[in-house]
Order: structure tokens, then sequence, then C-alpha cells
């Protein structure tokens, strides 16, 4: 069979069964408008910002700290006994050795717990977006890979209000 009766084969099965089904109720939710947006969106940005925050300050300060110190052995360097320099140099790379480590293991916390939050998010709008689906009775909703939807079929503000309400499937 050919590309072209393929086609027009499958287009004459979906004419046929669209007529038997009548009229089918289609809507279309932009998912990741809803992800921005929503205020669940907001509230994990805070929480993560507030279990996040004073490992963060404690970093940049011990950065600022051992900027002081690269500054003072560039400084004071060649003034200093050979065991002083030594010493110091010793101590600014352990402290960025250090440093590293635990900014690293920040960077890997925070992602974790960001990856848990997005879930979290991503439940919640799947769970808003399946509730309204049955309350209005719809036959389709499409999310992703959707590359045109008029604004007869989005859905997406019915579905951030209903996240707004907080009112999520039953």
């Amino acid at each position: 069979m050919t590309t072209k009766r393929a086609a027009l084969l499958f287009m004459g099965l979906f004419m046929a069964t669209t007529a038997m089904a009548g009229d089918l109720k289609i809507g279309f939710v932009n998912v990741p408008k809803l992800l921005e947006k929503a205020p669940q969106a907001e509230k994990a940005k805070k929480e993560l910002e507030r279990e996040f925050s004073p490992r963060d300050k404690r970093l940049v300060s011990e950065q600022k700290e051992i900027k002081q110190l690269e500054e003072k052995l560039s400084k004071d360097g060649a003034v200093m006994s050979d065991g002083e320099r030594q010493k110091l140099e010793k101590e600014v790379m352990n402290r960025k050795r250090e440093g590293k480590r635990l900014q690293d293991e920040f960077r890997e916390d925070f992602n974790i717990r960001r990856n848990e939050e997005l879930g979290k998010l991503q439940r919640e709008v799947f769970e808003a977006i399946q509730a309204l689906a049955k309350e209005e009775s719809f036959d389709l909703l499409l999310t992703d890979g959707v590359v045109f939807a008029s604004e007869q079929i989005d859905v997406t503000e019915k579905v951030s209000k209903k996240l707004l309400s907080g009112t999520p499937a039953k």
C-alpha cells in the first residue's frame, strides 16, 4: 500500500469515527504555563529558599573568608617567614577543597529537593486537569506535543483556577 493510500485510508477512518461519535469535546492545557504560574509553584520556591538560605549564606561567607586569606597571602606573602607562608597556603588550599565539597553537597541536596517539589506540583496539576475533564465532560484533553490550539479549546485558565482553589480530583 502506498503512503498516499494509507494516509487517505487513515483520514477516512478518522472522519468516520468522528461522525459516529457525534460531537466530541476536546480541550488543550498548557502545562508549562501552569507549572510556572501555579500558586503552589511560588509556595515551593519560597519553601526551598527558606530551607536552603542558611547554608547558602554560610557558603558565601566561607568564600569571602578564603578570598581574604588569598589577598593576605598575596599582599604579605613576601614578608612572611617560609613557615608562616606555607601554613597560610595550606590553610587556603584546605579551605578551598572543603568549600568545593560543601558547594557540591549543597547543589546536590538542592536539586533533590527541587525535583521532589516539582514532582509534587506536577501531580497536583495532573489531578486538577483530570478533575476539570470529569467535571466538564471532556472526551479528550491534550497537553504536550500540540502545535496549535485555538483559544476556544484552551482550558489552561480553568485548570489554573482549579489549582488556585486547591480542589484536585476526588
